[in-house]
């Protein structure tokens, strides 16, 4: 994948779905004079015990350089001969922290010559070797930005690297935050192509377009990006799948971006080992499903309970269904319950068996309005199984999702609904159509909706691929993207293709 050295190459990302630390053999010479001592049967106490070796031989050796600068052994970190080695253009941060030898992620640097990643900086590290063996003398620290010269030893202070430290993990301060749906402010990356922050394009590894759509998707939702964004939610993130998200984002949002699109590797590393393998990459899968399986486990690992608003996920998407059993012989209202929801399954009407005059098959046209008579609390739904039922609004979220069930599956194969669709892309008023809930005083809840983002799905049913429209607040433009590709677009064309998973705004 990059440049550089013989047999220090990055591994390949086919095989690095499949590659833990602890899965590979670790090289347990970082101390300075020490030999490499492999042992095929290392458990997990050894090798936290080999942690806490490397740790200690590193702080030792800075305590070394210390003593050596302090008597004038070494230069003055300001005036590092080699900066203008470094390679920008080949920098890539986007891609799991492991050593491209050794396959840890412990303690690990990037050389900002070549762009590999490697463990250490002692005598005999990994780093050290690959400083002698290639003349590639600047290391950044992945975890804090520290910036060292290597094979001598000593911190680079210098101002000129501030632009790679802020790429390495971006930031956001509350002002920023709060301008990013106010101020569009292009941006322009290394090779000279302008780019709008928030609106970059995402790598589609293999088949994980279906992923992506759904990270760009979320990215319009303001409370939730907001919360992810923010440096004080990081720092108490424990879950790697929250991490892992969070850090999607902020590198979406990057106004200081090397490149005008963003890899997905770490984040669906993380899906994949979370799932236990059930949305991977090489393998296509419903972005619906991925988006239930997501923000329910968002929500668990956030702390997020039973309890409604216990978690920023459930503040942003649960709205409550009065469900109505209704007796089969009678059609008597029997028993009542409220359940909640994150999202509403809209059924599509049949398709025409039939061709029209001209030969031609008859592709039929639905407004949103109808097939949402769904939860009017009077049309009569029967669930195979269920019984016959009706639905209520009772709580309207904040944000709406609406899923159009375009694929049906029978015995031998999958079928699709190619039935458009026309919904408004603003001012979406339930109360017109449905009853809403009411406030205390017995008025109706606001209930005017926005569209902020639309999932649609070409070609064949299980096949094809899913491409995103989404409504970026600062210029009050829409954009299409698909994978790496990003364009603007009209806000009339947002309705002619076949929505599949939409995003509603409630209007403040």
């Amino acid at each position: 994948r990059r440049g550089g050295c013989q047999g220090t190459a990055m591994p390949d990302d086919a095989d690095a779905s499949a590659v833990t630390p602890a899965a590979v053999k670790r090289d347990r010479g970082a101390g300075e004079g020490e030999t490499t001592k492999e042992n095929d049967a290392l458990d997990v106490h050894a090798e936290v015990a080999g942690n806490e070796e490397e740790e200690d031989d590193e702080l030792e050796y800075e305590n070394r350089l210390r003593r050596k600068r302090s008597k004038g052994g070494l230069g003055a970190s300001e005036k590092c001969p080699f900066l203008d080695t470094v390679n920008r253009n080949i920098l890539d941060f986007d891609f799991e922290k492991f050593c491209s030898v050794s396959l840890t992620n412990l303690n690990v640097y990037v050389c900002l010559v070549c762009g590999k990643y490697f463990q250490g900086r002692g005598p005999g590290t990994h780093a050290s070797t690959h400083s002698l063996e290639c003349g590639h003398h600047v290391y950044m620290h992945l975890a804090n930005g520290r910036t060292y010269c290597l094979p001598d030893g000593y911190e680079v202070i210098d101002s000129s690297l501030a632009d790679i430290r802020y790429n390495l993990n971006p930031t956001y301060t509350p002002k920023e935050i709060a301008e990013m749906d106010s101020k569009a402010r292009w941006s322009r990356s290394l090779d000279g192509v302008e780019f709008l922050p928030g609106v970059l394009g995402i790598n589609n590894i293999r088949m994980n377009d279906y992923a992506n759509v759904i990270v760009q998707a979320l990215n319009r939702v303001v409370p939730l990006r907001n919360f992810f964004l923010q440096a004080s939610s990081q720092e108490t993130m424990k879950s790697q799948l929250a991490q892992r998200f969070g850090e999607l984002l902020r590198k979406l949002w990057n106004p200081r971006a090397f490149r005008e699109h963003v890899s997905p590797h770490e984040f669906m590393q993380s899906v994949i080992k979370t799932s236990n393998k059930r949305f991977r990459l090489d393998k296509q899968s419903d972005p619906v499903e991925f988006l239930q399986w997501f923000l329910n486990t968002l929500h668990s690992h956030l702390g997020g309970t039973r309890t409604p608003g216990s978690s920023v996920v459930h503040k942003c998407f649960q709205g409550a269904l009065e469900v109505t059993d209704l007796d089969k012989a009678t059609g008597t209202a029997g028993h009542i319950q409220t359940m909640p929801f994150l999202m509403l399954g809209l059924d599509l009407p049949p398709t025409p068996l039939f061709k029209d005059s001209h030969e031609k098959n008859i592709i039929p046209q639905v407004q949103l309005f109808h097939i949402l008579q769904k939860f009017d609390g009077e049309t009569v739904y029967e669930a195979v199984n269920k019984g016959r039922k009706t639905y209520k609004l009772s709580k309207l979220p904040p944000y709406l999702i609406l899923h159009m069930k375009r694929f049906t599956k029978n015995n031998f194969f999958m079928e699709k609904n190619p039935t458009i669709v026309t919904f408004p892309v603003k001012n979406l008023e339930l109360k017109d159509y449905l009853p809403v809930p009411t406030d205390s005083n017995g008025n109706p809840v606001p209930s005017k909706y926005n569209l902020v983002a639309n999932v649609v799905h070409d070609g064949k049913p299980g096949e094809g691929s899913y491409r995103m429209q989404v409504h970026h607040k600062a210029d009050e433009s829409w954009y299409e993207m698909q994978d790496l590709v990003v364009q603007d677009m009209l806000p009339q064309v947002v309705a002619l293709a076949e929505a599949y998973l939409q995003i509603y705004e409630l209007q403040s």
